[in-house]
């Protein structure tokens, strides 16, 4: 298997292919300005090399130490994110403890990329905010 691309940008990474229309709409969807104009910068793969990707191949592919930049996560679109209705996307913890994961609807990916790839929210602050499904939809309005 192929490593991945060494981006400046975050990786939507896409590891199921059997609904090409609903990939076009996924992408389309996290790289939707919000209502203040914040969109998630990612870049989106679809490389049939990385079908069935399992989170051990991910983690081993994925770039090490200084060399990780803004792979510190990767975002992926598999089979949950495009059998469940509201598409949630997988959020692979890369750096701190590979392996861990947290699920995000594609509105809200826009925070969890924006905010993780200039350090200034920790994983843990979406990952502990994920409803009891394990998806984050955002953070209570107060």
């Amino acid at each position: 298997m192929k490593p991945l691309p060494n981006l400046n940008n975050s990786l939507l990474l896409r590891t199921d292919f059997s609904d090409d229309a609903a990939w076009v709409s996924l992408c389309e969807a996290v790289q939707q300005p919000n209502e203040q104009g914040f969109k998630a910068h990612v870049v989106c793969i679809s490389d049939s090399a990385y079908e069935g990707l399992a989170l051990e191949q991910l983690i081993a592919l994925a770039p090490k130490g200084d060399q990780c930049g803004h792979h510190a996560v990767a975002f992926i679109a598999d089979v949950t994110t495009f059998f469940d209705a509201e598409q949630p996307v997988l959020v692979v913890d890369l750096n701190e403890q590979p392996g861990r994961t947290f699920r995000v609807i594609p509105r809200e990916l826009w925070g969890v990329e924006n905010n993780l790839s200039i350090a200034n929210m920790d994983y843990d602050d979406f990952a502990k905010s994920a409803d009891a499904d394990g998806v984050f939809r955002g953070f209570p309005q107060v």
